[in-house]
């Protein structure tokens, strides 16, 4: 197994000149608050603030500068899988195979379940895209890397769910902001077996890589999302240089001439006119790299113009004529194959060219790319309440664009390898999660339902006053699969649908949360599902073409 082992130190934004590269200086005006939507140098998608070791830390504590934003990675991710990159491999498949490296894909205790087919039978595919900012070659050094900063552990800078719906009809594409603080599981590293503790309390979610490899990143998305992940790609950032050459240029629009460049000499350097341009080589990076300039100035704006870029990608990618050439396309497979580290289930060129055959089945129309909604909580951000209706809606496979077809009935889920104990034998723990950011905890609710339960003859059922949780929803929840076969009797007798029975290992016995949605009465009733994709998700279609990025006017030039 081959892993990264390098952490470089992030520059400002570009990587065009070799004195931005070196600064370690933060824009004028820093007030240390890391995502701050009226600070430049904010972190909530792409700033280069943040403590050493990716805890909060201290406000005002300088902070090397470590950001390695989504879709510089992303990029040459998806471009291997959308444009099937096996054509080159014919020519020398071996040798790609030897390109490629793997790990592990989950190195926590908790395994998700792999989702319950349609009536088709058919599944969805999730695949978690990394990038990772170490700076292990002499290449990635010459693009930002800081000799410095050689041996330290490699933080997951980027981190992107891709799903793809179980009829191939529709992807959804969530990215998470670098410094979202969550638990980061117990991991263990199948290399030396060494384990790393869960961590204590929440910390910021790109330490993650550094507890063992991807497959710690893995473990950490599964336990915050809840969704199954069945592979992840991991890739360096050098590769977008490559990358955009190898296509002949990737189009990118804005409405004004823009110089990415402050009076202290903070930017990328990226310049361009006015208008649609295609951008390759360093120019891509700069792309890719430029807050200063865009909009407010915010790591917001920085994401918006990553996502424009991927999207127009895509669809270079799928059009582009060029790539029939053998010597380009086999430049692109070389290229992206150096980039990769991928889990042992997509360790070939053969496997990846599948995977992209999966995937091109996807119109850009049908292509939906977000941000997983966060608030500010000091210095960093966490997951907001529509941060789990976005994951809810990628586990029941919705498509984010709301043009689902109607869908079959879901075929009923297997029967559990163990079957219920008898009711008056299962043990329910009853907790009283009805509290809400609007709403104080019902009271009695835990009582209440413990009282139904025993009045249906689980007599040992007990309400837990020590835990006031917060669920939206009503929710059961077991540690093991042989007391899955309790909580599904449990939620039938109560009418909880069978979507809301969950394993998790947070709990050591059959444990029942009374939710938001059902703070009274004592029969449940559940609630319509709002499948509509949250606004502040800040949903971009793959088929956009029209967009541009508005240009700050103290950012442009005539």
């Amino acid at each position: 197994m081959t892993r990264s082992s390098v952490q470089g130190e992030d520059t400002d934004e570009g990587a065009a000149d070799a004195p931005e590269r070196a600064q370690t200086v933060r824009g004028d005006g820093d007030n240390g608050v890391d995502g701050a939507k009226d600070e430049p140098e904010g972190a909530a998608l792409g700033a280069e603030g943040g403590t050493g070791d990716g805890t909060a830390g201290e406000p005002d504590a300088p902070r090397p500068r470590r950001r390695r934003r989504v879709l510089r990675w992303t990029a040459v991710v998806l471009a291997v899988v959308l444009a099937g990159t096996a054509g080159a491999g014919y020519l020398y498949y071996e040798h790609l195979n030897d390109n490629i490296k793997q790990d592990a894909l989950n190195l926590g205790d908790n395994k998700v379940a792999k989702p319950t087919p349609n009536a088709a039978g058919q599944t969805p595919l999730n695949i978690l895209v990394i990038g990772s900012d170490a700076r292990d070659s002499e290449e990635n050094q010459q693009l930002g890397g800081a000799r410095e900063t050689f041996g330290s552990t490699p933080l997951a800078d980027v981190q992107m769910l891709v799903h793809l719906s179980a009829d191939r009809s529709n992807m959804s594409v969530v990215s998470m902001p670098r410094d979202t603080l969550l638990e980061i599981p117990r991991c263990t590293d199948p290399d030396d077996g060494e384990v790393y503790p869960a961590s204590e309390g929440r910390v910021m979610t790109n330490q993650s890589l550094g507890h063992g490899g991807p497959g710690c990143t893995v473990a950490t998305w599964q336990e915050l999302t809840g969704i199954h992940i069945d592979h992840f790609v991991m890739v360096d950032f050098a590769g977008v240089v490559s990358m955009a050459d190898a296509v002949g240029g990737v189009p990118v629009c804005v409405d004004a001439n823009i110089h990415s460049r402050d009076a202290g000499g903070h930017g990328s350097g990226l310049k361009l006119e006015k208008g649609t341009h295609p951008v390759k080589g360093e120019r891509a990076l700069q792309w890719l790299r430029t807050r200063y300039g865009f909009e407010d100035g915010s790591d917001l704006a920085r994401a918006k113009a990553q996502h424009m870029y991927l999207n127009a990608m895509v669809r270079v990618l799928r059009e582009n004529a060029t790539l029939s050439s053998p010597n380009r396309l086999r430049r692109l497979a070389e290229e992206a194959t150096e980039a990769l580290t991928v889990d042992p289930d997509l360790d070939s060129v053969k496997k990846l060219y599948d995977l992209s055959d999966e995937l091109r089945k996807v119109k850009p129309e049908r292509i939906t790319m977000t941000t997983m909604p966060n608030r500010y909580v000091g210095a960093r951000v966490e997951p907001t309440e529509d941060a789990e209706q976005l994951f809810r809606l990628v586990r029941e496979d919705i498509a984010l664009d709301g043009k689902d077809a109607k869908k079959k009935p879901d075929a009923e889920p297997e029967p559990p390898a163990d079957p219920a104990a008898p009711d008056d034998e299962i043990a329910v723990q009853v907790r009283n999660g009805t509290r809400t950011d609007e709403l104080g905890t019902a009271p009695g609710r835990a009582n209440t339902v413990t009282g139904l339960l025993v009045d249906r003859g689980f007599t040992k059922a007990v309400a837990d006053p020590s835990v006031l949780p917060s669920e939206d929803r009503t929710v059961i929840r077991y540690p093991s699969a042989d007391l899955e076969g309790d909580a599904r009797r449990v939620a039938k007798s109560l009418g909880v649908p069978a979507s809301s029975v969950k394993r998790s290992t947070d709990v050591s016995g059959v444990t029942l949360v009374v939710g938001a949605d059902w703070r009274e009465d004592t029969a449940y009733r559940a609630p319509e599902s709002d499948d509509r994709t949250p606004e502040s998700a800040e949903a971009l279609n793959g088929a956009d073409d029209s967009a541009c990025m508005h240009v700050n006017p103290a950012f442009t030039w005539s």
